[in-house]
Parts: structure tokens; sequence; C-alpha cells
């Protein structure tokens, strides 16, 4: 994307009623001279293209409000930050806890990263990496996965998490992918989700499908799959360790393999994202006029309800991205030996709803970065990806970015990479996909560069380093 000289961009928007202004190398403030007191923080770096449309988008996800109460208490947004539907990617919301913005989460409800060790060297995977690839390739992107589960087990994993849902699959005289999986260590594992693992949800929102009494075996088609987009299997190798301390308590040393994954809920979080967005426009109450911004806030009750609704999806995606995980360590047992155990070493969130002390904090594409809290940043495919730890900022609200960012749309690149590919940025990378537009969308030249997303949040003290990673290849739907 061009870089267009900041003071056109600040007579362009005034035009709109915003002022935005430069602090430092990293960071911006925007106001509304329309709105007394609406204001905004953007950490972005200044070597970063400003994009209008985000931060008009922005300004409207700030003044969001009810007719019956609930409010905006304040804002900000990550480095990825870029133009969403309608809500930007990379910004952070705290309401009152009287109110939610269902549309800020959307339809990939809980999308999220998780890092598990594989227990490899380089040299051991390169050495089997052709007949490991063709049998994971066979279980993300062929069909051959088989999870079979019960109606049991799946109102469980809504009502109560990722726990329960071990607990009776296991009670259920395990089949499929579960006849090989370790209980007691996917149980000792719960310890490495994020503290909204554990959150309530009911299964009173979630597809009834999934909890249809008159089958024994469900067959989730949805369970241990990627989605399209942005979302990865990444097996890559550290290459370097920032936080030495914290790298030996988490056993990482240099050479090591590591898996990342990234995906959300899937055909359950759409529908639960999908339903409550309808709902919130409907419930809108009648005699008042819509928000020009097309935005609809649910207040009180329905507030509730909804976080309810949200964290039963929510914890489907932790099923999901703890299934993948399940079939890529049997695999890797399969090629590499049984003594493989392939930990968890951390699974966070980055688009969904939390209720902190402050109110309820809307992270749209933006993760948790709480004081002490392990959270990825991964690059685009193809570069480098980051394991840190949160420092807790209260002018960031505790907020990291989920990612690179986009630098062009989707439309962008595919229109851009037909007059030619040089700027793709794909040498060197291995994508193991069965939609060769995936290369073109998802490619590394469409996204900003890590290096600077991470140093302008380490200056801004909002994460510090743990270790770096390099991707070796990546799986892609």
């Amino acid at each position: 994307m061009t870089k267009t000289p900041l003071k056109r961009i600040q007579h362009k928007l005034a035009r709109s009623g915003v002022a935005i202004e430069r602090l430092n190398s990293n960071s911006l403030s925007i106001s509304s001279t329309n709105d007394a007191g609406l204001k905004v923080d953007l950490l972005l770096p200044d070597s970063f293209a400003i994009e209008e449309k985000a931060i008009l988008q922005l300004m409207d996800f700030a003044r969001v409000a009810h007719p019956h109460g609930g409010e905006v208490k304040c804002a900000c947004a990550t480095p990825d930050f870029h133009t969403g539907s309608p809500i930007p990617v990379g910004s952070v919301i705290v309401t009152s806890h009287d109110m939610v913005v269902p549309q800020a989460i959307g339809t990939d409800i809980n999308c999220g990263m998780r890092l598990h060790k594989l227990g490899l060297n380089y040299e051991q995977f390169m050495a089997q990496k052709a007949k490991w690839t063709a049998l994971v390739r066979g279980d993300l992107l062929e069909g051959t996965r088989n999870i079979p589960t019960s109606p049991t087990a799946m109102s469980a994993l809504f009502a109560s998490g990722l726990g329960d849902f071990w607990a009776q699959v296991q009670q259920q005289d395990p089949i499929g992918l579960f006849a090989g999986a370790d209980f007691a260590q996917l149980q000792r594992e719960l310890s490495g989700l994020h503290e909204s693992s554990f959150a309530r949800g009911s299964a009173d929102y979630a597809p009834e499908a999934l909890q249809d009494l008159s089958r024994k075996i469900l067959r989730d088609p949805g369970l241990g799959s990627l989605g399209g987009g942005n979302h990865f299997v990444e097996i890559q190798v550290v290459t370097e360790l920032v936080d030495r301390q914290a790298c030996f308590a988490q056993g990482l040393s240099v050479g090591q393999v590591v898996m990342m994954i990234h995906t959300g809920s899937r055909d359950v979080g759409f529908y639960v994202g999908r339903r409550w967005m309808d709902k919130a426009k409907a419930l809108w109450p009648a005699g008042i006029k819509h928000p020009d911004s097309k935005i609809f806030a649910l207040f009180g009750e329905m507030a509730d309800e909804y976080l309810l609704a949200m964290h039963s999806a929510a914890h489907y995606a932790d099923a999901n991205r703890a299934l993948i995980a399940e079939m890529v360590r049997q695999r890797t047992r399969q090629v590499f030996g049984a003594g493989i155990e392939a930990p968890l070493i951390v699974d966070v969130p980055h688009n969904i709803v939390l209720r902190e002390e402050g109110g309820n904090v809307h992270r749209k594409g933006a993760t948790p970065a709480y004081a002490g809290q392990p959270l990825l940043i991964p690059g685009s495919m193809g570069h480098d990806s980051y394991l840190l730890t949160g420092l807790g900022n209260e002018r960031w609200l505790r907020s990291a970015s989920h990612g690179a960012g986009r630098s062009m749309s989707r439309s962008e690149v595919v229109f851009k990479a037909k007059k030619g590919k040089a700027f793709l940025g794909l040498q060197g990378v291995e994508c193991i996909t069965t939609k060769e537009e995936r290369m073109i969308e998802e490619a590394p030249g469409a996204y900003k560069e890590i290096g600077q997303v991470i140093q302008s949040q380490v200056e801004e003290g909002t994460v510090s380093v743990i270790a770096r990673f390099s991707p070796i290849l990546t799986f892609k739907a």
C-alpha cells in the first residue's frame, strides 16, 4: 500500500470531523471534532500507511451506544490495524458491563493461536519431512481425519469447555482419533489455555444438529478443520532465544521444531455470530433511528445472553485447535516414534469479548496481553513468528496485535498479481494447499513487515519477546 503524507490524511479526515496527530514514531492520537471526548490511540509505526477508511471505521466503533444505556469507555488499535467489515481489524474497545457489540467479533468467534513443541530438532524433522507431510496433508486438507464425537460430548463442550469434552469422549469407548489419545496429557494441557476458556457457556445457543440425541455417533465436518483465509498450521524452527530464562522454563532451544495453529470456531461460530448480529439489529428499539454506522449494540440481559452464546462457540474453537494438534501429534508419533510428547506451550484467543474488571473488552483481531500472559504473534506465510509475554499496558488496554496485518486486501493483491508476481515474496515459501489462489491472497507481500510490528509494541511496553521462530512449511485450506 502506498504511504500517503500525514498532512494530506489530516486534511481529508478533517472533512469527516476527525483529527489525527502523530505523538511519536509508534503512536497516533485520533479524536472527533464533533463528539467531545471521543478519542482513540493507534499504535502504528510511522513507516506504515494509514488507512483513512479504517480510521473512520474505528471512530464509528468507538462511538457505539445503545438507546437504553451502556457506553464505550475507551478504545485503541494495534499495529496490524486495517480496514474490516464494518469494524477494523486490530481494534479494541471497552464498553460498560451492560453493553456488548456482536459485530465486533462477527462469525469467527475465538479465532486464536496455539503452539506445540514437536519434540524434534530440525535435522530429525527434515529427514522424514516428506512422509510426515503426506500424512498430515491427508488429515488437514483431504478428509482422512476421523473424529467421531457424541451429542453428550458436544453439549458438555458448549456448556463447560474442553475439560468436560475430553471427559465425555473418554467415557464413551473412544474410537477413531480418540482411540490413540493420551487423555491424561490432554487434561494436563488445559493449564495452557487462556483463562477465557473456562468461562461458562450454554448448549442452548449452539447448533441443535450437534446435540441430536437420536444419533449415537456424530461426525462433525468442522471439527479438526482449518477454514480458509489466513488460517493455517505452520511448522517452524526456533531461530532465536530472546528471553533465555523464559525459554528454559518452556524447554525451548535453537533448532527445535514447533507447530503453530491458527483457526477458530468454523460453522459453529458462523451459526452463533450471525444469529446474534441479526438479533442485535432486530432488537433495536422501535421508533428509534438506526445508527448511521450500522453497528448495533445489545444492552442489559441480552448483552449477558450474548456472552453465554459467544463462549459456547469459543469452546468449540478451543476444541477445534486442540483436535488439530492431536491429529498432528499422532501423525508425528507414527513417523518419529511413540515417545513423542509434543506438549502444548500456549493457546490464546484474538477475536473475542472478555468481561474484565474495567468492562467488556472487545478485541477484534487483537490478543490479550495481560501482565505475564504468554501470547503468539505470527508473521505472514514465509515470515517469522514470535512467542511473547504480555506486560499489562493499560494505555493499550492490555492488548497486542494478532499478527502482522494486511497491507493490501485480497482483491487488491489478486489484481496486482495479474501484472507481475515478484512483489508477492513467495521465493522459498513452501505452502501445502489444495487452492492455488491462497498462495496469492496470503502471500508475504500482502502483509506488513512483522519485525516492525513487534518492535513497535516492545518499544511501547505492551509485550516482551521470548523467542522467534522461522517457517519450514505451511498448510492452508
